[in-house]
């Protein structure tokens, strides 16, 4: 059965993929809306922002919101709407290496390329004397902030006081990834069912490169996961996810429960959120209205971040 249904995934995909596709001039993937971070770095990164900061904003808590696949750094602009003319806290957001640029560049670049950016960022806040620094991670941003942990990134570098994830992408609920390495012959890229909206700041076309580096990755996890691995010390983690969630499957949530402990050996924290949607706090340009429920998740999620990074 299993193979069927995976024969079956693989024809799905062959049916809808072609070697190169017509990039046009509407999309992200044309390189006609590069993502904004790269002309206007001091509107999104910190770094860039305050490269001089007093001692009191050294102090200040800075969250760094980290997109995920395919994505740009859209995919948190909404809270830095939602914080509006907060000061208690600073919001940086970070552009995966890669992405945000045109179909090529994404299509050259490594996990390793995507996760470089989160660690400039984290290096240069913390060489500039920022010290109350958070991670807050969607989808594939999770899974990059998972091996970061994992690896002893943070081993000899400042701790971050606080993670939070929403939908991390440990196991997908679509399974044809898995077999990513067999179809790389026969397919060159899959596409996804953007709004007008959304593409221009996702990606619409998806190369087989970049699907191997996303399951390469996502697997690297997966065992690391359960091997078992401890947080920094004094360090939270929060994981947020959607239970009807059709892009990360939601028993990623409870892997990264049982692979994660704190540094004194505590269970970390996790919240099942009643959901369809994939990365549940963003919800401009999504193709249905967002619905009550919807905006309450959204506003829920923001808040517990604000409120945990501040008191």
């Amino acid at each position: 059965m299993k193979k069927k249904i995976l024969l079956a995934a693989a024809m799905i995909w062959l049916t809808s993929c072609g070697k190169e596709p017509s990039l046009g001039s509407a999309s992200l993937d044309s390189g006609f809306y590069m993502d904004p971070s790269l002309t206007d770095p001091g509107n999104y990164l910190l770094s860039s922002k305050k490269p001089n900061p007093t001692i009191p904003e050294m102090q200040k808590p800075v969250i760094i919101a980290i997109h995920g696949f395919g994505a740009t750094t859209f995919e948190w602009d909404e809270l830095r709407t939602w914080m509006g003319a907060r000061t208690d806290f600073y919001l940086s957001q970070v552009l995966l290496g890669g992405h945000g640029r045109d179909f090529h560049t994404f299509k050259s670049a490594s996990w390793e390329d995507w996760r470089a950016p989160i660690m400039t960022e984290y290096e240069k806040l913390a060489s500039l004397g920022y010290n109350n620094i958070s991670f807050a991670g969607s989808s594939a941003g999770c899974t990059l902030l998972l091996e970061m942990l994992a690896d002893g990134y943070f081993n000899d570098r400042l701790k971050p006081k606080h993670i939070f994830m929403v939908d991390p992408f440990v196991i997908p609920s679509d399974k044809s990834l898995s077999i990513v390495g067999l179809l790389g012959p026969m397919v060159g890229y899959t596409t996804v069912d953007n709004t007008s909206g959304e593409e221009r700041y996702y990606y619409n076309f998806r190369p087989v490169e970049t699907l191997k580096e996303l399951n390469e990755i996502s697997g690297l996890v997966r065992k690391k996961l359960e091997q078992g691995f401890r947080l920094p010390e004094a360090c939270t983690l929060k994981v947020f996810k959607s239970d009807k969630d059709e892009v990360a499957d939601p028993v990623s949530a409870l892997l990264i429960y049982k692979g994660v402990k704190t540094r004194g050996g505590e269970p970390i924290q996790v919240t099942m959120i009643s959901s369809k949607l994939h990365v549940f706090t963003r919800l401009d340009e999504r193709k249905n209205s967002p619905t009550a429920q919807d905006r309450a998740n959204q506003l829920a999620a923001f808040s517990e971040m604000a409120m945990v990074v501040t008191q």
